[in-house]
């Protein structure tokens, strides 16, 4: 390294320090990139792969850069690459070193840890997400946005909830243990962690001592349990991991993180991996949008971070029984008084991102236009607490006493902050006229420099009596008054020698030489006292920034509650009732998504009932294509609506709080993890069977088609079976289903209701009617289905004529269906279903024993013996 130069060893001992980033090296203008940071950044960013100088084996050095004042575009496009860019500045004056300058990384941008508003989306948290789970049974779950300081820990039951989490968080960044890079979480669900950085953390970070020290260091408590987190062994080992990070990456820079929220699961109402994804609570499943989901209907907010607040909602329904009446009152008051909210969401439609722009400011990395926007905001306070002034329900009432105005902040960003600001701060134009007394006057030396200089030679002339007095400038002596020889005895004694020339002699005065002073470095001096004074507002206003998080979550949690009643008012939602009782009960109830998007056809209601002691299942058959997986999640969409607080679409609805609600729809394999159709379908039957309780509400839907019909309707009915007869999982179930045979469980069982979808037949077609009806039905219309979907003639045609064969029971001798036409007429081999248990000499004397040999044709045997063949 002794035969580099001082820059590149200077280079190389900082990149060690971050060997996985890409290393911003600053050099004047530019952030440079060297060797195979430059190599690969040039491609990512398609900039110009250049080099200089030589290598100690003499080969060039690839380098490349980006302009420092925008530089912000480039990064983040390394970091939507799965990049790490350590931002390493210079710390000291080029001017008044000696040597080379002494350079710094100031910060790591991470996916996780981005804070720019160009590279966020205004209404997704952006998270970081620490999991540990390697001590106990209970897994440690916490993760930050550092944009908003959202900060939240919880822990969960074994690595099925700690997924469910991760699930519903949707981090951009995981933190791992080091020891679980190659076994651990990591690895385990590629499907979940593709498009995720995953970033392993030293394995002593997690020491439960250091743990403590770490969290108790930076939110100034004596123990973790004073957080919250008494008894969170590994819960508080997420959270240290998380500040250890944040630490290492930001330089101690985290003011805004001041408060932890930490919350169990259990006071909400639970929805695993499967449910979100199959109810499109947040996006769609066809192609991940926010149109087209629960989300996308709902989210009327006029706020970035009232959208944000509006996704907790949805992806936290609550079980709260007094809570959930709080918002459906306050909802209530808003969708009969329209002009309120009108007014509200008017007032709100001004607000910018305060949890953004209060992180920003934290952060140290706010512009001017960034406190412009907070005064901004903070001047439609006054209007909105008037108007909350007129409320009466609780929680509007409760925000009335809790948004902060945060006056004198407004007052102090106005009256320092000129209204329209630059983007660069080191430009000047930042700080308002009369903000301070010695910036005014340096601009008025600015501004006035001829004036001044013109009033100062009229003067000096009336003084001395010399009209052919003047005052000049240039860059070797400055300014000077310049005299003729034949009038130097009338200059006054404070007159001192600059220069004698052959006619005249050139003198400063006193006067002449402080404004000289103050007015060379004017430009220099205003640039530097603007920044100096726009980082002492910053950081005035940054002290603030516990109230005015607060306060944004405040007006957040109003625009949610305005926007709510905006889309309750238009679509005819209704107010809920809901207990903590057994009996769910929806009169003409309507799928919220389906019917706003397909505006242009009536949407048919449903009723339901559901009860623990009647009808705890109600079994759902009818054909294809009728509604009935419309009608099951329109029911669990309901239930869910009506637990986060809103209006649901209905006439009218009685909701029995329930714990959790599952959902088992839909065909998908998993083939990164080696998994069928089926294996996928039984693994999340699996999973409702061991945590379903009375009090959950569960949806399957054709439960057991993924294989045999045989075998679909043997799991079929057991689960129906155990659903109702095992006590401590008899939850409310709607069970949709295709196996007519179902329907005789309400025989047997009396708890199980049947239902179908009414359809009519004309003319051999099937009309779809919509309708849930009480009763079996006894068709699927399969065939009438397919016709729709333009399946060839020939095929509808052949598919009728096998139904009818089967539907008359016509077999051959073997008790093969005559359905098959081979060659002669003769009927195909009979195939035996292989078990995965039992032996090839079971199946052989099975086969054997069940042949009727005495009406066997000889062609028969022959085909069947060379069928037993085959099987021996």
């Amino acid at each position: 390294m002794s035969e580099l130069t001082p820059m590149m060893r200077q280079y190389l001992e900082i990149k060690a320090d971050y060997p996985d980033a890409i290393l911003f090296f600053r050099l004047g203008d530019f952030y440079e990139m060297f060797l195979d940071d430059a190599v690969k950044a040039s491609r990512i960013l398609d900039i110009t792969l250049t080099s200089r100088n030589k290598g100690t084996d003499g080969a060039d050095v690839p380098l490349c850069g980006v302009p420092f004042h925008s530089a912000t575009p480039y990064i983040a496009r390394l970091i939507e690459a799965g990049e790490k860019v350590a931002i390493c500045e210079q710390v000291e004056d080029p001017k008044s070193c000696k040597g080379i300058v002494r350079r710094e990384v100031v910060k790591v941008v991470t996916p996780g840890l981005v804070v720019e508003a160009e590279s966020l989306s205004p209404k997704d948290n952006n998270y970081l997400l620490a999991v540990y789970g390697e001590d106990g049974p209970r897994w440690g779950v916490a993760y930050l946005d550092l944009s908003t300081g959202d900060f939240r820990a919880t822990e969960v039951d074994g690595e099925e909830g700690a997924w469910g989490e991760i699930a519903c968080v949707n981090p951009r960044e995981i933190l791992v243990p080091t020891a679980s890079r190659d076994n651990g979480i990591g690895r385990a669900r590629t499907d979940l962690t593709a498009g995720r950085m995953i970033t392993c953390i030293d394995d002593w970070v997690y020491d439960a001592e250091y743990a403590e020290r770490t969290v108790c260091g930076h939110f100034g408590v004596a123990s973790s349990a004073a957080l919250g987190c008494d008894g969170w062994s590994n819960g508080v080992r997420a959270v240290a991991a998380i500040l250890h990070y944040l630490l290492k990456t930001q330089k101690g820079r985290v003011d805004h993180i001041r408060e932890l929220q930490v919350y169990q699961t259990q006071e909400y109402l639970l929805l695993d991996e499967a449910t979100r994804r199959n109810l499109e609570l947040t996006a769609t499943l066809a192609d991940g949008k926010r149109r087209g989901s629960l989300l996308g209907l709902l989210d009327r907010t006029v706020t970035a971070m009232g959208g944000r607040k509006l996704k907790q909602w949805i992806n936290y329904p609550l079980l709260s029984n007094e809570k959930i009446s709080e918002r459906l009152e306050a909802i209530a008051e808003l969708v009969a008084g329209s002009d309120l909210r009108r007014e509200f969401r008017e007032q709100l439609d001004g607000v910018y991102d305060l949890e953004r722009l209060n992180g920003r400011i934290s952060l140290a990395s706010a512009n001017a236009k960034d406190l412009v926007a907070l005064r901004t905001s903070l001047e439609k306070i006054p209007s909105l607490l008037e108007l909350l002034a007129t409320t009466e329900a609780e929680l509007l009432r409760q925000l009335h006493c809790e948004i902060d105005p945060l006056t004198e902040v407004a007052e102090l960003i106005r009256s320092g902050i000129v209204a329209d600001p630059p983007f660069i701060l080191r430009e000047g134009g930042i700080i308002a006229e009369g903000y301070h007394a010695e910036l005014d006057e340096l601009r008025a030396i600015s501004r006035e420099g001829k004036g001044f200089i013109a009033r100062l030679e009229a003067k000096e002339r009336a003084r001395t009596g010399i009209s052919s007095l003047k005052i000049r400038y240039n860059k070797v002596f400055g300014y000077y008054i310049e005299v003729t020889k034949t009038n130097l005895a009338a200059i006054p004694e404070d007159y001192h020698r600059r220069q004698t020339l052959a006619n005249a002699e050139r003198f400063i005065t006193p006067e002449l030489k402080e404004y000289e002073e103050k007015v060379l470095g004017a430009e220099e001096r205003i640039v530097e006292l603007e920044y100096s004074l726009f980082q002492e507002i910053r950081q005035r206003v940054a002290v603030q920034g516990e109230r005015i998080s607060r306060t944004a979550d405040r007006l957040a949690t109003l625009d949610v509650l305005a926007a709510l009643a905006d889309v309750s008012h238009e679509r005819r939602y209704c107010r809920p009732e809901i207990d903590n009782g057994e009996l769910i009960t929806i009169n003409e109830g309507r799928h919220p998504v389906v019917e706003a998007l397909n505006a242009s056809e009536r949407f048919v209601a449903n009723d339901l009932l559901l009860d623990s002691a009647d009808n705890q299942i109600v079994m759902i058959t009818g054909p294809n294509m009728a509604g009935k997986s419309t009608y099951m999640r329109q029911v669990a969409l309901i239930v869910l609506m009506a637990q986060m607080g809103c209006f649901v679409p209905a006439t009218a609805a009685h909701i029995g709080v329930v714990d959790r609600i599952f959902t088992r729809v839909g065909a998908s394999d998993n083939l990164a993890r080696g998994q069928s159709t089926f294996m996928v379908e039984m693994m999340e039957t699996a999973a409702i069977l061991r945590n379903a309780t009375p009090r959950s509400l569960v949806v399957l839907d054709e439960i057991g088609r993924g294989t045999s019909t045989f075998d679909g309707v043997s799991i079929a009915w057991a689960v129906a079976e155990y659903l109702h007869d095992t006590e401590r999982c008899a939850a409310k179930t709607l069970f949709a289903t295709h196996y007519h045979e179902l329907t005789e469980l309400a025989v047997t069982r009396n708890r199980i209701k049947n239902y179908n979808v009414a359809v009519k037949e004309w003319n051999d077609q099937v009309i779809f009617l919509r309708k849930i009806v009480e009763g079996g039905a006894s068709h699927s219309y399969g065939i009438q289905v397919a016709r729709l979907a333009g399946l060839p003639v020939e095929v509808i045609e052949r598919a009728k004529e096998i139904l009818r064969n089967l539907e008359k029971g016509e077999y051959a001798e073997e008790g093969v269906p005559r359905i098959a036409r081979g060659k002669k007429g003769s009927p195909p081999p009979p195939s035996a279903q292989l078990s995965l248990f039992e032996r090839g000499d079971d199946l052989l004397r099975s086969r054997i024993a069940g042949l009727n040999i005495a009406a066997l044709t000889p062609l028969e045997a022959l085909n069947i013996l060379d069928e037993l063949k085959r099987m021996v």
